[in-house]
This record gives C-alpha cells, sequence and structure tokens, in this order.
C-alpha cells in the first residue's frame, strides 16, 4: 500500500517505544475514554503495542487507520491468530471461534453464514418491527409507572426491551422467555459467581439446542424455523441462535442503560430529545459515537502489510480502539462533547467491513423508540444514587452499567 502522509503524520514522533493498552477510565468520567487514548492517538494513531503475553503488536486510535484496518481483507477475524490485549486476564492464547459466532471467523465461512443471515436484517424489516417495539417499551413503562421509583432501569427496562425482542425474532415460545431472559442476565451480570455465569451459559447452549430441535420437528415462522429449511447443521443453528441472542441482547441493553446515564448527566440533552421526538435518529447516532460500548477490537495481520506508513508484519496483532476512532478531533469536530443535533456519520460503534454489526438496524429501532419513550413518559426521570455509587461494567468488553436506580415526580 503506498504511503501518501497527512498533516498530522509530518508532525507526529517517529514509531515509538510500544504501549501498553490504556484502560483506566478518567475519574468521574464514565462516558469517556481512557485520556491516555487521546494522548497516544495525537502522537502517532498506529503505533507498536505490548502485549499482556509479551508479543510486540499494533495499537490503532485514530478514525482513519481503525476504519482502514476494519476493511482491510488482509487483516483476520479469528481469534486463535491474535494475541489477547487486555492485562490481568491471564489469557495467552484463545480458541477458535465456537461454531455460530460469525465475529471470529473470516471468509469463506464468515460470507456463507453472512448471507444466510444479511437479508433477514435489512433496514426494511427491521424498521417493520417498529411498531411491536413500541408495544413492548410501553408496557414496560407502564409496569414503572404502576411500580412506582425507584426502580432499577437495567432491570426494569433496558435488559427486557431487546431480550423480548431477540428472543421474538428467534422464536423463543412465549412460556420459555422468562427463563431465557434470566438466563442471560446471568451471564453478564455482577452479582453472579463466575460458575453461575458458566452454568448459565450452558444451560442457555441447551436451551437453543433444543429450540433448534423443535423447530426442525415442526418449522415456525421466525429466524430460527426459517433456518431449518437452509444448508445449516444443528449445532450451526445453535451457535448462531447464541451469537445472535448475545449480539442483539447484550449491546442494546447497556447502549439503553449507559445512554439513560448519559442523558440524565446531561440534562439540557435529554431536554432537547424530549422538545423534539424528531430528534430520536442524530440522536441514537451521536450516543453511538460519544459512547463507543463495543470499545475495542483486534485483527491478526495475514501478510506484510503498510497502513498509515506502518509496516505490519504477517503474524501481528492489531488492536483497535473504537473508542479513540470515535473520539478522534480529526473526524469529528469537539468530539469530547455530548450534541445529539451532531451528524455523526461515519461513526464506527457498529465496526466497518465485512464484520459490521449485522443487527445495527435492529439496535437502531429499539434506541430509537426505547430512548424517547423513556424520557417523554418521565419527563422529572432522574437518578436515584449519586452518580459516583452507579456501578459500571468496568473491565468487559462491552462498556455500560450493572444497574441504573433512578426515580421521577408524583410516584
Amino acid at each position: 500500500m503506498r504511503h501518501l502522509p497527512n498533516s498530522r503524520e509530518t508532525e507526529a514522533a517517529p514509531a515509538a517505544e510500544p504501549v501498553q493498552l490504556p484502560l483506566d477510565r478518567p475519574a468521574g468520567c464514565p462516558f469517556d475514554p481512557p485520556g491516555e487514548l487521546a494522548r497516544l492517538r495525537e502522537q502517532d494513531p498506529l503505533r507498536p503495542m505490548r502485549y499482556p503475553d509479551g508479543h510486540i503488536g499494533w495499537l490503532a486510535t485514530g478514525h482513519s487507520a481503525v476504519r482502514a484496518l476494519a476493511a482491510d481483507p488482509r487483516f483476520s477475524s479469528r481469534y486463535e491468530l491474535m494475541h489477547y490485549p487486555f492485562p490481568g486476564a491471564g489469557v495467552s492464547e484463545l480458541p477458535p471461534a465456537p461454531v455460530g459466532d460469525l465475529t471470529g471467523i473470516d471468509p469463506p465461512e464468515h460470507t456463507r453464514y453472512r448471507r444466510l443471515l444479511a437479508g433477514r436484517f435489512t433496514v426494511r424489516r427491521m424498521r417493520e418491527l417498529t411498531a411491536r417495539v413500541e408495544e413492548i417499551t410501553t408496557d414496560h413503562l407502564d409496569a414503572m409507572e404502576r411500580h412506582g421509583g425507584p426502580v432499577d432501569l437495567v432491570r426494569a427496562y433496558a435488559h427486557p426491551v431487546p431480550a423480548l425482542m431477540i428472543c421474538e425474532l428467534l422464536g423463543v415460545p412465549d412460556a420459555d422467555r422468562a427463563a431465557f431472559q434470566a438466563l442471560a442476565a446471568a451471564v453478564s451480570g455482577l452479582e453472579v459467581t463466575e460458575e453461575e455465569q458458566f452454568a448459565a451459559c450452558t444451560a442457555l447452549q441447551d436451551t437453543m439446542r433444543e429450540l433448534v430441535a423443535a423447530k426442525r420437528a415442526r418449522p415456525t415462522d421466525d429466524l430460527l424455523g426459517d433456518l431449518t429449511t437452509s444448508d445449516l447443521s444443528d449445532a450451526e443453528l445453535a451457535g448462531i441462535g447464541g451469537f445472535l441472542l448475545a449480539a442483539g441482547l447484550d449491546t442494546t441493553a447497556n447502549m439503553i442503560g449507559l445512554g439513560t446515564f448519559a442523558l440524565l448527566s446531561h440534562p439540557a440533552q435529554a431536554d432537547a430529545l424530549r422538545a423534539d421526538p424528531a430528534l430520536a435518529d442524530t440522536a441514537v447516532e451521536e450516543l453511538l459515537r460519544y459512547l463507543s460500548i463495543a470499545h475495542t477490537g483486534v485483527r491478526a495481520a495475514l501478510e506484510d502489510v503498510e497502513p498509515e506508513g506502518r509496516l505490519i508484519k504477517a503474524g501481528d496483532s492489531v488492536t483497535v480502539s473504537v473508542q479513540a476512532a470515535n473520539r478522534d478531533p480529526a473526524k469529528f469536530a469537539d468530539p469530547d462533547t455530548l450534541d445529539l443535533r451532531r451528524k455523526a456519520t461515519g461513526h464506527l460503534a457498529f465496526g466497518h467491513g465485512i464484520h459490521q454489526c449485522l443487527g445495527q438496524q435492529l439496535a437502531r429501532v429499539e434506541l430509537r423508540v426505547a430512548l424517547p419513550a423513556l424520557f417523554t413518559r418521565f419527563p422529572s426521570l432522574r437518578l436515584a444514587v449519586p452518580p459516583q455509587d452507579v456501578p459500571l461494567r468496568t473491565g468487559m468488553n462491552i462498556h455500560g452499567v450493572h444497574r441504573l436506580p433512578v426515580a421521577w415526580d408524583g410516584q
């Protein structure tokens, strides 16, 4: 790849000593990336990084670098080729992706799965679900109002709304949905032990296998039922079902939870959303950019590549910091300000390239309905605890809140 120097590169220092991946978010700023990322991005948006196992790879922090790497087929997404970037996990080698996990595989296997699923998550198909999302959000807002505050918004609203939608898409029977949601909540819960999380994962996999067997015996008009007519094996169907559940639930639930926290911390922005419901589309895109809850990814070079004028050798791991890219002042003016009227086009919250989030249109529909509906129903919505007492998902690969106690007037 020919390198054309830009103005920032001419000012940047030569390739520096390897750094470790910055992890510490600034105190009192739960929505901001680790401050060190901004300094590294300014110095060099693609620089050497020392991984916890001693591997010297790369860290991409600039929007241009992250976007280019994500789209380059010379970089693999296979887990077993990567070096793990997060310290303290005791992980030196990653196993291959489990069957059905689209994020950890390359073409042609990835292409085969993606072609089967892409047509089921189009903009048109997901927008047709808007009325159903509105019904589900209304039901849960009614329940919150009957209960009265304070309530944990994660348990009462942020988690069950996307959980019910993904259950309906997959075709989970009504009678099984409560148990299904409880298992899904236990997988990432704050107050469950590691053994309980493992047990919940195993139970979810068993439930998915039973669901696939039932669809094989009696096909139904839903996503899993439709896929039983494809050439996918039962193991692949169960794996894809588990992958879609995880991808469609944890991310959207944390966007609703953390997005609400961010709006409560920026009352002028919340007021703007209440005053102008038409702001929902741009508001959601800006919250996706500003919060970047899926904050870090990794790729592995399959051959020598020269992006941004740096020689990345075959076998090198490259950590891509989505949260740093989405706060890059070279792409977004005043990037650390939450501005719901900003046109955040080009953010990388859903990734880029062939691994761009399959369910992004469903997430958009859910967020465009859920956040305005919440702030319209409860104009006086506020935190029920000091902001510093909100438990954050520190150290997890999806940022968010474990709980969000909220209250409102007239309860």
